[in-house]
């Protein structure tokens, strides 16, 4: 596991915590956390991370559940990480390494067809062309139009939002500098609004209001091309491919990259804890103290009602300036800080917002690739589209929506969406020779089955066989290639990560809670109605996935403070 170079939370560890006050406590080892805790390193503050589990990394994290199978237990991809943070913080330098795959996805049928999507333009017209000669030919105008917002994109999910100041504002200069700070948001994002004119802009807000189904009906007549891009934009959520805005996540099409090349999702080498190992190098090399079994149980806050530190689960009290939390708003704000300090309007806000989720994640160790029928050889090795996103009952948009519907009757799909991914297919540092970790990212689960219960074994049981009898009608012998499992329903992410609902992102990713609605209306600037009190985590903007762009956000507002106040 991701153990090594970490301390527990010993007798030692907690006398030097205890020792001084410390300028920022961070509260969670996930990697915003950790960004954050790097960034406040770096511009000179005393900062401490505390970690509940015994080993970082929150949902970006490498665990070795089953000997030998070194799982990406949560998160699984990587291509959403903001490259200024892997620039500023010189990721690759303290050992981040990504794994390009050779195909980008691969949707196999059972009428013995497939889509095999890859980094070609002219393989890509090729492989569409099976399926429709009108949607091959009109895919790259699909992606061009997509490509023409990414420039907005990178500068909203880099910059912080334009909120209105709402504590220490008292000072005339503070206020200056914020309408001058907002001033400059607007007018480069209104320089970015003028370059894609108006017809374009119309396009995106076309883009972000609209269902998806509507988006690629528009775009595509072939159902197996239109299922396996509207997969995508319902990952992490309850949400259905006709629900309005869900055409939003889309963009994450654009807004991904590897290295400099869009709409590429690698694997990383040592999985996605490599991500959070290099990012706390980073910050342990600036000096942050990063603490592990170290679990934070309520916020300190004097009677001025601002912050004054954190309390342990043991006792512990550890003073600060000021306190960042990684945890999702729920826990935050309705877990951690005391009743009757927050807004009644604000802890309204918090508590009804959206945390469902229906997602559970299979990690599986097997003794050989899985060979799909549609594209069997007889070289066992691996081949592109083992390196591939692989859509697992993705051939059709009404086999999505009855997936969902499923779920909203309360019972876990019967045919389940999956993305899988097999890492150990470009990674050999994670599983033995010849054998190899598969991920399986399913929808839909509700948080309480009306049929059963995730408690029962039973159950869990036959969601799992469900999911692996699904694959063996793509790929023969799967179930019987399995080794062993690790499962992770909404209830195990929401006990074992503290992902409130299981929900992956700290809250749902609809227009409604996004930019200044993230987390609530009038506090989506990292700051919180608690004096010295600041949000970090995928709960604030820009929201979830493995982007660091909340951490670097939040860091860079808490040393803005302190300079106004030093």
């Amino acid at each position: 596991m991701w153990r090594r170079g970490f301390s527990s939370s010993s007798t030692a560890t907690t006398q030097a915590l205890k020792e001084k006050k410390w300028d920022a406590l961070v509260i969670g080892g996930g990697h915003n956390g950790l960004t954050a805790a790097a960034y406040l390193a770096r511009g000179g503050l005393s900062v401490a991370v505390l970690e509940r589990r015994h080993v970082i990394g929150g949902a970006a994290v490498t665990e070795e559940i089953i000997p030998g199978f070194k799982f990406s237990r949560c998160s699984y991809l990587q291509s959403l990480l903001r490259p200024s943070v892997i620039r500023e913080l010189e990721l690759k330098r303290h050992g981040l390494k990504f794994l390009k795959p050779t195909a980008t996805s691969f949707t196999p049928c059972l009428d013995g067809r497939y889509l095999l999507m890859g980094h070609d333009d002219h393989h890509n017209y090729l492989e569409i062309s099976k399926f429709s000669k009108r949607d091959a030919d009109g895919y790259p105008r699909y992606e061009n139009q997509l490509y023409k917002f990414y420039k907005l994109m990178d500068f909203l999910l880099d910059s912080r939002t334009p909120e209105t100041l709402q504590w220490g504002s008292s000072s005339f200069t503070d206020r200056l500098r914020d309408k001058l700070e907002k001033s400059v948001f607007w007018a480069r994002c209104l320089r970015h609004i003028f370059a894609l004119g108006q017809k374009d802009m119309v396009d995106f807000m076309d883009l972000l209001l609209s269902p998806t189904s509507k988006v690629l009906n528009k775009w595509f007549e072939s159902d197996v091309l239109k299922a396996a891009l509207a997969a995508d934009a319902t990952i992490g959520s309850m949400a259905s491919i006709h629900t309005p805005g869900s055409g939003y996540v889309l963009l994450h099409h654009v807004v991904g990259e590897t290295d400099g090349d869009r709409n590429v999702w690698s694997h990383v080498e040592g999985g996605m804890g490599a991500i959070s190992l290099a990012i706390s190098n980073a910050a342990s090399e600036a000096g942050a103290s990063i603490v592990t079994n170290a679990e934070v149980s309520q916020l300190m806050i004097g009677d001025s009602g601002a912050i004054e530190g954190v309390l342990l689960a043991d006792g512990t009290r550890v003073h600060s300036s000021a306190v960042l939390s990684n945890a999702t708003p729920y826990k935050t704000f309705l877990g951690l800080v005391p009743q009757g300090v927050l807004p009644e309007d604000f802890v309204r806000s918090i508590k009804y917002s959206d945390y469902k989720s229906g997602t559970t994640k299979i990690n599986v160790a097997v003794d050989k690739l899985p060979q799909f029928d549609c594209c069997r050889s007889n070289n066992p090795e691996v081949g592109p589209h083992h390196t591939a996103t692989i859509q697992i009952g993705c051939e059709s948009m009404e086999g999505i929506e009855l997936a969902c519907r499923d779920a909203w009757n309360g019972l876990p799909s019967k045919r389940p969406v999956m993305e899988m991914t097999i890492p150990s297919s470009l990674d050999k540092t994670i599983s033995p020779p010849g054998k190899h970790v598969i991920g399986l990212f399913t929808q839909y689960t509700p948080y309480k089955p009306s049929d059963g219960s995730w408690d029962n074994p039973t159950y869990r049981e036959s969601y799992a066989q469900r999911c692996f009898s699904l694959i063996d009608e793509y790929a023969p012998g799967f179930s019987s290639s399995v080794i062993g499992y690790d499962m992770l329903t909404p209830p195990d992410l929401e006990r074992e990560f503290g992902l409130t609902g299981g929900n992956i992102f700290h809250g749902a990713m609809g227009l409604d809670s996004l930019f200044l609605m993230r987390p609530a209306k009038g506090w989506s600037g990292y700051r919180t109605p608690v004096r010295g009190l600041y949000i970090c985590g995928s709960g604030a903007h820009p929201g979830g996935g493995v982007m660091g762009a909340p951490g670097r956000n939040a860091a860079r507002i808490l040393l803005d403070d302190f300079k106004k106040h030093s």
